[in-house]
């Protein structure tokens, strides 16, 4: 499923305040980096933040899910990018706290 262009563009601008974000296509979707980092991508409408061993406990406790998509072998897990909390796109200043804990999980 293709990104949302306005989901895309309302993301955009609540992520503004980090700077230096860029977006290009991504598996389908639309990634988000910061200074080249990838921490970021959005399938349809949903946004995905990249985890690590220190948050994905946050993460999971929030009842957020690892993306997953079907091949003709089964289910693939991808565990390195959780949905984002629902409450992230009602709260801004967390989105923002979120996605730099997402961006220091890239180093992991």
């Amino acid at each position: 499923m293709a990104a949302n262009v306005e989901f895309v563009r309302y993301i955009e601008e609540l992520l503004a305040p980090l700077g230096a974000l860029t977006t290009g296509p991504f598996f389908g979707g639309r990634a988000i980096k910061y200074h080249g980092r990838q921490f970021a991508w959005v399938i349809g409408s949903t946004l995905y933040l990249r985890v690590g061993d220190t948050t994905r406990p946050d993460f999971e406790a929030e009842g957020a899910q690892p993306f997953k998509y079907n091949t003709k072998k089964g289910e693939v897990t991808v565990r390195k990018f959780y949905t984002a909390p629902e409450f992230l796109l009602d709260d801004p200043e967390q989105l923002l706290h979120w996605s730099r804990r997402a961006i220091d999980a890239v180093a992991d």
